[in-house]
């Protein structure tokens, strides 16, 4: 029963506090530190600044490749053939003014969600931020505090730290005066005071912290995957521009300046430039979208996680239910006084200078006893399921008391354990108080114990929890609760929110991953779960391959979080819980989680159905490419061409489906995922374009017989680039069915007024070789239709 830890005798017990304590530093002195720059000037969290967001976003390889490209075209070409310049600035300029955005909304949100320590200066303990710490100041702690810098222990009020995150020790380190105490840890148990000796970018942790918490737009498979993607984009580049060159500028010895602008016109598409742009303007969205819901993103991949979350596992405390209790009953076994009991209750509530949601509704139902006085105190922890205090009581007596699970503190078999099992079953929570015969610095305090009182408390239900649980089950994601509570009691709980499930009691869980991932599999709700056996239930499923996401509030919770794919703290949480999560919900709303998750899909669902009109024009540039430097012949477009079908087709239609709802669950594998469409798409595209251009060479003669034959080009690649989108598009509704169709009327617009047809070069000659063109690229689609049905019923994922 007792809580030991390997190499220490004894539960850390807190004796009386001294009336006498450290001052902390003046004024002078921190002015002084301020001065000579001994101040914690590591950030705690850092979005990119402007001038790193401009580079981002200018300074890329394809950027560079375009750059050249367009001044090239201005000076030997029409300005028709330069208009993709121009669009990659309005593209450039729209992904930086996102991101600054992104980069407000984010710094503002941080500050809300920043760790304030207490500090104690000049006698008096303020709240300060973390940067304005100085060395050698003196920083208070308590439960759920993380430490921020490296010192030494001055106060230890039973005062238990977890070090895992750092040392991978598991259980908590009992710290007295002298003990070194390092950042990156937080505190499990009772209180105290340490002495900063190591600030800033000298601390242990410091420079990890600042690596793990800034915002970043790597590390997630979605961007590794466009970066693959690009990469093979470059190889197939570089051989098809190479040859395009010389059949233009040499072998066909045309007029020099169209030999150029065909060249070019060749090259350009085969850049997938606003691939890159929409992810980032995507991932900026998200990260706007969720600051308005009061969401702090504090790394960006985990929008990505989001979207592929099929597990959240919920505490109760703060999440089910609200933090707030109430004591709703006290019933006296074994003959006891209600008013000595509440004397008791009283008197243990006064001697935790930081009570838990349980005390301190004991404190507001039982008043402190001002004749008693503490002499020591055994402060309650997660993984010892009670508390306790040794007191004088005024008249000479002294009595050690325990405060805590009834069965935990009770033998199997009391009666007073089958009635604190009714009562669970009914939703309460029970606490048993029990006189204690042993001191509280025996190895087992509770042995032998005295029951002496069941405190019932009535949880408070979170309203939109119920909601929340059943958006879950509809997204086909599965719900867990694991809860440091009684099993039934949290049964009783979830029953009421509507969680089916059976309850099951952790302490019976096999220990073993595989095992224990087959009993999660089979329960839903989980009670007497330790903070570490947390971490291992999030283990057990991600070994069955799920993503989870886990959600809390209280320090018992960190190390889950930690493991868990994604983790989501309570705004109100405890600092330690606030460090390790992913995603924080400043204003304390489970509800806000739905939107969270649907955020996550929106971004990767949309992002991958973009990421396939792109790379279809790739595949199919580079096909043209290869086939006209086979056939020898001139390359049927200019620029003005491509961008005209890519801002129709892709670049305009990519802004509204990136930012469209998307609820669908992302799946794995993005990069073959997406190159099973691309890649087929491409190829029929570009041959049957192809096609279309030899027919056209045989059919026309004479002068302006190219401009004909790339007008009937031209057509063929729209229809099916249109068709690509149509398919893309699905499922419809009205705004999607509409986009295609204003797209769609957009071209026949270009080919219908004189001044857009010789603006483009577009002007179709004739009847036959048009409505040939129609046919090559119906037939095309219809191709397109089957080939991509197959795909999808082949390589089902």
């Amino acid at each position: 029963m007792s809580h030991i830890r390997a190499g220490a005798e004894l539960d850390p017990v807190r004796p009386v506090p001294s009336p006498t304590r450290p001052a902390g530093l003046g004024p002078a002195e921190v002015a002084e530190r301020v001065a000579r720059g001994q101040v914690n000037d590591v950030p705690v969290r850092s979005s990119r600044s402007l001038g790193q967001i401009v580079r981002a976003n200018v300074l890329t390889r394809f950027n560079a490749i375009i750059g050249v490209l367009w001044l090239i075209m201005l000076f030997v070409a029409p300005v028709q053939d330069s208009l993709f310049g121009f669009v990659i600035l309005a593209n450039t300029a729209i992904g930086i003014v996102q991101e600054w955005r992104a980069k407000q909304t984010l710094d503002s949100l941080a500050v809300i969600g920043e760790a304030r320590p207490t500090v104690r200066r000049d006698g008096v303990a303020t709240e300060v931020a973390t940067h304005e710490i100085v060395l050698d100041d003196l920083i208070e702690i308590g439960p759920g505090d993380r430490i921020v810098v490296d010192g030494v222990c001055a106060e230890a009020d039973g005062l238990e730290i977890d070090e895992s995150l750092l040392t991978g020790e598991a259980d908590p380190v009992v710290k007295r005066p002298g003990d070194q105490v390092m950042s990156g840890s937080f505190v499990v148990a009772g209180g105290g005071a340490f002495q900063a000796v190591k600030v800033g970018r000298e601390a242990y942790a410091a420079q990890l912290a600042e690596e793990a918490s800034r915002f970043t737009l790597v590390h997630s498979e979605l961007r590794s995957g466009i970066s693959t993607i690009l990469k093979y984009v470059t190889w197939m580049m570089v051989p098809a521009a190479a040859g395009l060159v010389v059949t233009q500028l040499v072998v066909k010895n045309d007029d020099l300046k169209d030999a150029v602008a065909r060249t070019v016109g060749g090259i350009v598409p085969m850049v997938p430039e606003g691939l890159v742009l929409l992810t980032s303007v995507a991932f900026a969205i998200g990260v706007i979208r969720l600051g308005r819901r009061q969401c702090l993103v504090q790394e960006l991949p985990a929008i990505e996680g989001l979207a592929r979350v099929d597990t959240v596992c919920l505490d109760k405390t703060g999440t089910l239910t609200e933090g707030g209790m109430d004591v709703t009953e006290l019933r006296p076994l074994n003959g006891a006084d209600g008013t000595y009991i509440r004397k008791v209750l009283g008197a243990l509530g006064e001697s935790d200078p930081r009570p838990n949601a349980s005390l301190r509704a004991i404190i507001d139902a039982c008043p402190d006893s001002e004749e008693w006085r503490c002499v020591e105190s055994l402060p309650f922890s997660s993984a010892r399921k009670y508390s306790g205090a040794a007191f004088s009581e005024g008249d000479g007596e002294t009595s050690t008391w325990l405060l805590g699970a009834p069965d935990v503190l009770l033998a199997p078999g009391d009666p007073a354990l089958a009635e604190s099992e009714r009562l669970n079953e009914q939703g309460l929570r029970v606490l048993l108080l029990t006189r204690a015969r042993r001191d509280l610095d025996d190895p087992e305090p509770a042995r032998g114990a005295r029951p002496t009182a069941l405190v019932v408390l009535e949880q408070r239900l979170r309203p939109d929890a119920s909601a929340t649980l059943r958006y879950f089950a509809e997204q086909d994601v599965r719900a867990k609760v694991l809860s440091g509570d009684n099993a039934v009691s949290v049964g009783a709980v979830a029953a009421k929110l509507g969680l089916e499930g059976t309850a099951v009691d952790a302490r019976r869980l096999p220990a073993d991953l595989p095992a224990m991932a087959e009993a999660l599999d089979s329960g839903t709700v989980f009670g007497r779960v330790t903070p570490r056996q947390k971490r291992d239930m999030v283990d057990a499923l991600q070994s069955r391959g799920r993503t989870v996401a886990m959600t809390g509030d209280g320090v018992n919770d960190v190390l889950a979080l930690k493991s868990a794919d994604i983790g989501v703290a309570m705004g109100s949480g405890s600092e330690a819980t606030r460090a390790v999560a992913q995603i924080v919900l400043l204003d304390n709303s489970f509800a806000s989680l739905p939107s969270v998750v649907a955020e996550g899909r929106r971004v990767i669902g949309n992002i991958t159905r973009v990421a396939t009109l792109f790379l279809v024009k790739t595949v199919y540039s580079v096909l043209l490419a290869v086939l006209v430097v086979c056939a020898r012949v001139e390359y049927p477009f200019l620029p003005r061409h491509l961008t005209l079908l890519s801002t129709l087709t892709i670049g305009v239609p990519a802004f509204f489906l990136a930012l469209a709802p998307n609820t669908e669950r992302a799946r794995p594998h993005f990069v073959r995922r997406v190159m099973r469409y691309a890649v087929p798409g491409g190829v029929l595209a570009g041959a049957a374009t192809f096609l279309t251009y030899l027919l056209a060479r045989h059919h026309y003669s004479g002068a302006g017989a190219l401009d004909a034959e790339t007008s009937a080009a031209t057509l063929t690649l729209f229809l099916i680039s249109i068709w690509v989108l149509a398919i893309i598009a699905r499922p419809y509704t009205w705004w999607r069915a509409a986009l295609v169709a204003a797209m769609s009327a957009a071209f026949l617009l270009v080919l219908a007024v004189p001044a857009l047809q010789d603006f483009f070069a577009l002007k179709l000659v004739g009847v036959t070789m048009p409505w040939a063109a129609v046919g090559v690229a119906a037939v095309a689609g219809g191709m397109l239709e089957y080939l991509w049905r197959w795909v999808g019923r082949r390589f089902a994922d």
